[in-house]
């Protein structure tokens, strides 16, 4: 999936739980949520092939972190583009309900 494809996954799941909960900072972080633990089980997944002899029990706990991992611009983008539309939708949806 492409930056703009995750953020408008991530925005459609925030519209969902906003409209039925009628909280769209949960939305938010449920779409978020999401993202960012999908591309932190990718970064491990990498950390393992390179680093940890393709074993999972050679992983420590930061492995998802390390940046050596973290290689390519469209790898922090993954994450940081949902964060940006989820937090852009909300700010406009607190705002409008702060306005009515």
């Amino acid at each position: 999936m492409s930056l703009l494809e995750h953020a408008a996954v991530a925005l459609a799941l925030q519209i969902v739980v906003g409209l039925v909960t009628r909280n769209w900072w949960a939305g938010a972080l449920l779409a978020c949520g999401y993202f960012i633990g999908r591309e932190l089980a990718q970064a491990e997944y990498r950390w393992i092939e390179q680093f940890g002899a393709g074993l999972r029990a050679n992983a420590p706990w930061w492995a998802a972190l390390d940046p050596k991992v973290w290689t390519k611009a469209d790898q922090i983008a993954d994450v940081v583009g949902p964060i940006a539309a989820n937090s852009l939708l909300w700010a406009v949806m607190r705002r409008r309900a702060s306005a009515a």
